[in-house]
């Protein structure tokens, strides 16, 4: 069996266990540990609260600084309620494509990482390689938030990273964060006749809205002149506004589901600032007017940290290196990256698959991405162990 052919068979076992965002990912977590232990690996299991889910960070070579870390996310979107042409749960070859739930994002990958692992089985290392295999990085990286946490507690600490989000195996040094959040306004009902005797939870909730979008005009402005995105500013978007329960009944509550995808902190911070002002000093006095009960809460669903691109990055050298290439771009989806360059890690993106793919019926990898993926990661691998 070639090593690529030990990918597919990986990757075939890898979707078959559907291991959906906020969902139990605790049987691929055991299949993913049993294999690096094969590979005569250590493995740690770092379980969420309720025990359900957990991440796997997994070392092959001596536990001490310096470290590669291999990384990728478990978890999937749903499957069901779309028009798939075949189980997304079970692998389908048809030519050169593989179809399955995840075989782009991003199971393909983390296949490709186990089975160039086994080329490190009975080497001796002088620098660590490690695994690490998060959960429910597509509702808000809060597998990689924990992970992050955790890994702070280690006596070493990984010096780079390669997350393998499907970049088609271009190189990505930048992308923006993606922060989501939901804030609800809670009003008092009335009959619609008597709009002076409520509180309009619609009425401050689309006021409120308002301020999103005026914000995104003074983002703008303050767009980075060397900004490598496009649009090269900070953008902010509400998604989603519901409330009320009829047309003559003043509504209570609102809730606005809203993003920001900041090109930096600084933007998140002037945002948040902003609407806090906003809030305290302007609608919440009008409400509480009226009704000295009335509240704003806004419940942070998410935020993920850009990745932002740094002159001096080793991850980014060997990638160059290993794939021929001296260009670099950009992404406009988050990955788990900026949390790892938090840690003050190298970091770069780059693994098989289009995001183009990913999120749909009919998900798909090709072959010849995959071969060129684990081409890179064996040669990686190589380099890695010769290290001192």
């Amino acid at each position: 069996m070639t090593t690529l052919d030990k990918t597919v068979s990986i990757l075939k076992d890898l979707v078959t266990y559907p291991s959906v965002s906020s969902e139990s990912n605790l049987e691929i977590i055991n299949y993913l540990a049993n294999r690096i232990k094969d590979c005569g690996g250590s493995v740690n299991l770092m379980s969420s609260e309720d025990g359900s889910q957990a991440n796997l960070f997994g070392t092959i070579g001596p536990e001490i600084n310096g470290g590669i870390v291999l990384s990728g996310h478990t978890d999937v979107v749903p499957a069901k309620e779309l028009n798939w042409d075949s189980d997304p749960f079970n692998l389908t070859q048809k030519d050169d494509l593989l179809y399955g739930r995840g075989t782009c994002d991003m199971k393909g990958f983390i296949a490709a990482t186990l089975a160039a692992a086994e080329s490190l089985k009975n080497r001796k290392l002088n620098l660590p390689v490690h695994f690490s295999f998060t959960y429910d990085e597509e509702i808000g990286c809060f597998g990689a938030r924990h992970l992050s946490n955790e890994l702070k507690k280690y006596k070493f600490k990984p010096s780079m990273v390669i997350v393998g989000e499907p970049t088609e195996m271009e190189i990505i040094e930048a992308h923006k964060g993606d922060c989501e959040y939901t804030t609800c306004f809670y009003g008092i009902e009335g009959h619609a006749a008597k709009p002076d005797k409520g509180v309009s939870a619609i009425q401050y909730g689309s006021r409120f809205t308002n301020k999103l979008f005026e914000l995104g005009n003074d983002l703008k402005k303050r767009a980075p002149a060397d900004s490598p995105f496009e649009p090269p500013w900070t953008t902010i978007q509400a998604g989603r506004i519901e409330g009320g329960v009829a047309h003559n009944v003043i509504a209570g509550k609102c809730t606005i589901d809203w993003e920001i995808r900041p090109v930096n902190k600084h933007d998140m911070d002037f945002v948040k600032n902003q609407l806090s002002r906003y809030c305290e000093d302007d609608l919440l006095p009008e409400m509480r007017s009226t009704f000295p009960k009335a509240k704003i809460e806004t419940d942070i669903v998410g935020e993920i940290p850009g990745l932002i691109p740094k002159k001096e990055n080793e991850a980014r050298v060997i990638m160059q290196e290993l794939l021929k290439s001296n260009s670099t771009g950009v992404i406009s989806f988050g990955t788990e990256a900026g949390i790892f360059q938090e840690m003050e890690m190298d970091v770069v993106v780059c693994g098989p698959g289009s995001i183009d793919q990913a999120h749909k019926a009919n998900e798909f990898i090709s072959l010849s991405q995959l071969e060129k993926c684990l081409f890179n990661l064996l040669n990686l691998l190589d380099q890695w162990s010769a290290k001192s």
